[in-house]
């Protein structure tokens, strides 16, 4: 199997026969790593969710000085909007003698404007603002239509100073319907201003000189008191739409214009306006039917409603006053007597709401 090899020079070495290296092979251990099936990796158990504490609500800080001011903003527009309305009178004198109709639609169309004007700031979305519930149009269409449809009818029926006084009522009525909503009471202070508003109502018709009452001016008067009725349900139910935004008004005017045009178009006869007519429509449509409108809507939405309540009631004073400095009617100290006995009843209906809320 093996034999020993010797040569000149060389070393001795040992040459294996085919057969002898066959024999060690085999006598070789098997150094080859054995074939192991997969080991399935170890099933460990579902590790349980840590339980954590229960986290304590984060602490707000409260309201600091620095998010007043849009309160006070949305306040102010409100008693812009207060200012603009005492002048509505003064400003619809001068257009007395104009169709009510006509005039409706005129101021109303004017106003449309100016909200489209508002919805064209706001780009693509400006449309999507007129979206809102069918009562909302309902409610915006029907208050703005019938209040200022029988006001302006009132102002060619009755004397402009009985007119105001008794339409501004509305304050007071507003008042009362609120106190009747779900969650409120009427109590005995809602009582005793709706009665001094009454009251201030009988002495400016009692008062004489240029304002003594007559019986031909019922019609006016029965007017200006729907007109007060309308306002002050159209104000209460507006609360049920509170997320309106105020640029969508400018829907509900532009429908009140086209009412006011139909009707101007099948009950009375178009007037041409003369140029103090024209710059009188103009000036309704742009503050008193227009801006007032839009500056109401926000600031009844993030302003104090109960301070806004009290002064409104300043309104039908400044109206008055406006009217006595333009000659249109005599500073009479019934007539002031009367102004002061609804502001009065404003304040004492809401003094306790008022004091609350400060």
């Amino acid at each position: 199997m093996a034999r020993f090899i010797a040569r000149p020079g060389s070393s001795v070495f040992i040459q294996y026969t085919a057969a002898g290296r066959r024999a060690i092979l085999r006598a070789m251990p098997d150094t080859t790593s054995p074939v192991l099936p997969d080991a399935a990796p170890p099933v460990l158990p579902d590790a349980a969710p840590p339980v954590l504490p229960d986290a304590a609500p984060p602490v707000l800080p409260e309201a600091t000085s620095s998010t007043r001011p849009s309160r006070r903003a949305a306040t102010l527009a409100g008693v812009a909007a207060i200012g603009l309305w005492g002048s509505f009178t003064l400003l619809a004198t001068s257009v007395s003698r104009l169709p009510p109709l006509q005039v409706l639609a005129s101021t109303f169309a004017i106003a449309a404007l100016l909200g489209a004007a508002r919805l064209a700031r706001r780009g693509r979305g400006g449309l999507g603002a007129l979206r809102q519930p069918l009562g909302g149009w309902l409610v915006g269409v029907g208050g703005l239509f019938g209040y200022h449809a029988l006001y302006f009818y009132a102002l060619t029926a009755a004397p402009p100073v009985q007119v105001s006084v008794i339409s501004y009522l509305w304050p007071l009525l507003i008042v009362l319907l609120s106190a009747a909503l779900p969650g409120g009471r009427l109590r005995f202070r809602h009582v005793a201003g709706a009665l001094l508003g009454l009251a201030g109502v009988w002495t400016v018709l009692a008062a004489g000189g240029a304002v003594r009452p007559s019986a031909a001016h019922a019609p006016g008067y029965l007017a200006a008191l729907g007109c007060a009725l309308i306002w002050s349900t159209y104000s209460v139910l507006q609360r049920r739409f509170a997320d309106v935004p105020a640029d969508a008004l400018a829907g509900p005017c532009a429908a009140t214009a086209v009412l006011g045009l139909a009707g101007h178009l099948a009950l009375e006869r178009t007037v041409a306006p003369t140029a103090g007519q024209a710059l009188g429509l103009l000036a309704l449509g742009l503050g008193p039917v227009g801006v007032a409108f839009f500056a109401w809507d926000h600031a009844t939405k993030h302003g104090d409603v109960p301070q806004l309540g009290v002064l409104s009631y300043g309104a039908p004073v400044l109206s008055t006053l406006l009217l006595c400095l333009a000659g249109h009617a005599e500073a009479s100290p019934q007539l002031l007597a009367a102004c002061a006995l609804v502001t009065a009843g404003g304040l004492v209906a809401t003094a306790r709401s008022t004091a609350s809320a400060a």
